[in-house]
């Protein structure tokens, strides 16, 4: 006869853990935080970085919508074709939410419904081949 094998242990707590870490390494930016980055002037500095060889990429290939780094020009070209960048350009195209929504919801002013916001997909400065 075998011995059956040893179903739990002491360290059951450290499970807890890993599925709150599992949790937080996928999470992407909120809509707010992209429209935010979608202002001219963050679009020019998160389009136009400095090279990091940290980041994918070399953090060159950049999708200003879905806050994601690419490794190359063609999987970034690939990527605005996918369904995953489209439904994303459509939740973006509802303008953000606010404070003043939020208290006019609470009964605190009249209901404006929220405006639509025209979002097209960035455009790509090709690299001329000489």
């Amino acid at each position: 006869m075998t011995r059956s094998k040893k179903i739990g242990n002491h360290n059951s707590d450290k499970k807890k853990s890993v599925s709150k870490q599992w949790k937080t390494k996928r999470r992407t930016k909120d809509l707010d935080q992209i429209h935010e980055d979608m202002k001219p002037e963050n679009a020019d500095k998160l389009l136009h970085q400095e090279v990091d060889y940290d980041a994918i990429g070399s953090a060159q290939f950049y999708c200003l919508h879905c806050a994601r780094y690419f490794i190359d020009q063609r999987s970034l070209k690939e990527h605005f074709k996918t369904k995953v960048h489209k439904r994303r350009l459509k939740q973006l195209s509802e303008e953000p939410y606010t404070q003043a929504e939020a208290e006019r919801a609470a009964g605190m002013g009249s209901y404006i419904p929220a405006k639509k916001v025209k979002v097209e997909t960035q455009t790509i400065e090709e690299e001329m081949k000489i």
